[in-house]
């Protein structure tokens, strides 16, 4: 791309044809003549190269002075090039495996069958983030720590299954280990993401205390409460121990799960089926977008130099051709 620096000085071109002008006033001027006896004496002399070369010096001079100007206006060569820089935000996926995920509420699979997919297809949609994994259910611990490894990550999603952990709901304890994972994390944004289909009733925490502590450290929690509206079927095993589906109540603390995602400036969501589910995904995934910038950079040419070597050149040789082989009489 070509760019002048100081256009500005553009300007001076007007001056140009003032000039043009005040040099063939003063070669009228100062012009003198030789008499000869007879014009016919040159009547059928024709303009040589020498002649016309003699007429044409003062606008090799303007054209000089024409190079001056335009190095002046400082000619530039620009390549530019884009870099951009994403700043990615953490994001923990706090995941429950308590035997309630196994309702077939979501058919034809399990809620635990069914969140997995739609958690591993959020995680294909991201780009620069980083992405952890907490399970629980009667306790909780760190399956993934933060990572941008996406494919181990889904690789650990994709291994946990029910019967991990001593069977119950811990929400405090699940939302305390996610925070102690993402507290300490560098990124502007963080995020918990907390999947449940039950009622707080194990752990030792509070899940009010732990949403406080969330909020302490600038970290928002997205809850969301997995499950059909009043009853579910449930797997069991008769006395034969072949598996039967028997309709079991569904019971989740939404208060509680609105309060959690309001004390931390998060949101709260029920899904109620599969589809559901991924449109919450796909509406967090909407508004937690990782930022983008670009800077726009320029590799500067500058190219002046080139019209002040011509124009002194230009100059050089009219001097040298007026002293020399243009040299005119008288």
């Amino acid at each position: 791309m070509f760019k002048l620096a100081a256009s500005i000085h553009l300007l001076l071109l007007l001056l140009l044809p003032g000039l043009v002008w005040w040099n063939r006033f003063l070669a009228r001027k100062g012009q003198r003549h030789i008499w000869f006896a007879s014009q016919k004496l040159f009547s059928a002399a024709a303009p040589t190269l020498k002649t016309t070369l003699i007429r044409n010096l003062n606008r090799l001079k303007m054209a000089a002075l024409l190079c001056f100007i335009v190095a002046l206006a400082r000619p530039q060569l620009l390549n530019t090039f884009q870099i951009e820089e994403q700043k990615g935000m953490d994001i923990l996926l706090t995941l429950d495996i308590s035997g309630s995920m196994a309702a077939m509420d979501f058919k034809p699979k399990n809620r635990l069958e069914v969140a997995k997919e739609v958690i591993a297809s959020f995680i294909e949609k991201r780009s620069s983030d980083r992405l952890g994994l907490v399970i629980f259910a009667a306790s909780s611990y760190t399956k993934c720590p933060l990572t941008v490894d996406y494919s181990i990550l889904k690789f650990y999603l994709q291994e946990t299954d029910l019967g991990e952990l001593e069977d119950g709901t811990a929400l405090g304890m699940a939302l305390a280990t996610s925070v102690n994972r993402i507290q300490h994390s560098a990124a502007k944004t963080k995020i918990i993401i907390l999947l449940t289909d039950g009622v707080n009733n194990r752990g030792e925490i509070d899940p009010r205390d732990a949403a406080k502590m969330a909020r302490n450290f600038n970290v928002k929690v997205y809850t969301i409460g997995v499950g059909t509206r009043g009853q579910a079927p449930y797997p069991v095993l008769d006395s034969f121990g072949r598996q039967q589906h028997v309709m079991v109540s569904v019971e989740i603390d939404e208060l509680l799960l609105q309060e959690i995602a309001k004390t931390t400036g998060g949101l709260y969501f029920r899904a109620t089926d599969p589809d559901s589910l991924r449109n919450i995904f796909s509406e967090i995934d909407r508004w937690e977008k990782t930022k983008l910038k670009t800077k726009n950079y320029y590799e500067t040419t500058e190219l002046f130099p080139y019209f002040i070597a011509l124009g002194l050149f230009m100059l050089l040789l009219v001097e040298t051709a007026r002293r020399s082989f243009l040299r005119t009489l008288p």
